[in-house]
């Protein structure tokens, strides 16, 4: 059994929030699965009845142009997309393992389900921690508020989404 180049780690990176949702573009499974993107495409179009809008969606001209600005996905003028992308959702990625059935696009989808699962822990982990500390900045005096700051401003930072410096191969 082949096993994609990519390590598994690198799968959080590719994940990304569109229309406040966790989404993972098609050029970025594609790569996963070891398949070019048209191929990925291709098998998503012969069963477009197993993608409904919450579990799949294309991407509008503008979130393909945020995307190019953030350098996730190349500019068509260097080699890059001709079309626009598909974006699928958590449901949209575990759908792919009935239409891609081979024991990679399995093991990949095993990887990507245990992505998501951490990201959303880390995110649950935030939201408490973040709680916890409006407790203690409430209770202590106010020469502890740089120091508070200091932790929101961390905390900021480690939310931001990482760019990815690479684009994407086309389709």
């Amino acid at each position: 059994m082949t096993m994609p180049t990519e390590p598994f780690t690198s799968i959080e990176t590719k994940i990304h929030v569109i229309r406040a949702q966790r989404v993972m573009l098609d050029s970025d499974l594609a790569e996963l699965y070891g398949i070019q993107t048209m191929h990925l495409n291709q098998a998503v179009r012969r069963n477009a009845d197993r993608f409904p809008s919450d579990f799949m969606f294309t991407l509008t001209i503008q979130e393909l142009r945020n995307l190019i600005s953030q350098n996730v996905i190349s500019s068509s003028a260097w080699g890059g997309r001709r079309k626009p992308a598909l974006a699928f959702t958590e449901q949209g990625v575990a759908m792919l393992s009935s239409v891609l059935n081979s024991p990679t696009a399995i093991q990949v989808n095993i990887a990507i389900m245990r992505a998501f699962v951490q990201m959303r822990r880390v995110l649950l982990s935030n939201a408490e921690f973040e709680t916890r500390l409006n407790e203690l900045e409430s209770k202590y005096d106010r020469n502890f508020g740089i120091v508070f700051k200091a932790i929101r401003d961390l905390m900021d930072v480690a939310s931001t989404p990482r760019k990815r410096i690479q684009g994407l191969g086309s389709e």
